[in-house]
């Protein structure tokens, strides 16, 4: 790859390239019509939105392929403009019997999210909310670069420890080799487009050198 990396805050015109991203990383066409894969990956980029502080997306040669947010916890203020875009986006889901189904796998998948937060036990200040990569940029230090990111917001803030859900269609021994740990597991059962599959979801923790 011969084009810079600039990291820059999240742009209202990032949205289209970031929306692609999350098509694909989450592999939404594999049991969803593409136009509900594309409202799906609106509202769950717009559902991110709504839980950061902090944003930072990485571009080559002006393109966005890839981005992190983190959510600062002690901070309980969300924009009402993106509220409202969220909110629009998940209504845009129920105009159709196919977007109703999916938002049922989905909210069964945040209800999964909770227990296993719940299940630590721990009290956290922050939480990586939204990191994804182009796979086409994948194994260039790009992923790297947002996460030291994320860590250096974390440690200004004074952001003693967080946390992330991840899951196996993502590449979570990334975190365990940036020194993370995996407090939890669950497996969630599904079916999609006829056919049943399986997801087993994690959630890591780390501290954070203040």
């Amino acid at each position: 790859m011969d084009g810079q990396i600039v990291l820059r805050e999240y742009q209202t015109s990032d949205r289209p390239a970031l929306i692609g991203i999350i098509r694909e990383t989450w592999q939404y066409d594999k049991f969803a019509s593409p136009k509900t894969a594309q409202k799906l990956a609106r509202a769950y980029l717009d559902s991110c939105l709504t839980n950061q502080t902090f944003t930072q997306v990485a571009l080559v040669d002006e393109v966005p392929v890839g981005i992190i947010m983190v959510k600062d916890r002690r901070e309980k203020r969300c924009p009402f403009r993106l509220r409202l875009r969220m909110l629009l986006s998940v209504a845009s889901l129920f105009l159709s019997k196919e977007g109703r189904m999916v938002t049922r796998f989905f909210s069964g998948v945040e209800e999964i999210d909770r227990q296993l937060l719940q299940d630590t036990q721990t009290e956290y200040q922050g939480e990586i909310a939204f990191f994804a990569v182009n796979s086409r940029y994948r194994g260039i230090g790009l992923g790297k670069k947002l996460f030291d990111a994320a860590r250096d917001y974390m440690r200004n803030r004074r952001i003693s420890n967080f946390f992330l859900f991840t899951d196996t269609t993502c590449n979570y021994p990334f975190y365990e080799r940036r020194g993370m740990e995996r407090r939890g597991e669950r497996v969630h059962t599904f079916a999609a487009k006829g056919k049943s599959g399986t997801l087993t979801m994690f959630i890591y923790d780390s501290f954070t050198e203040c």
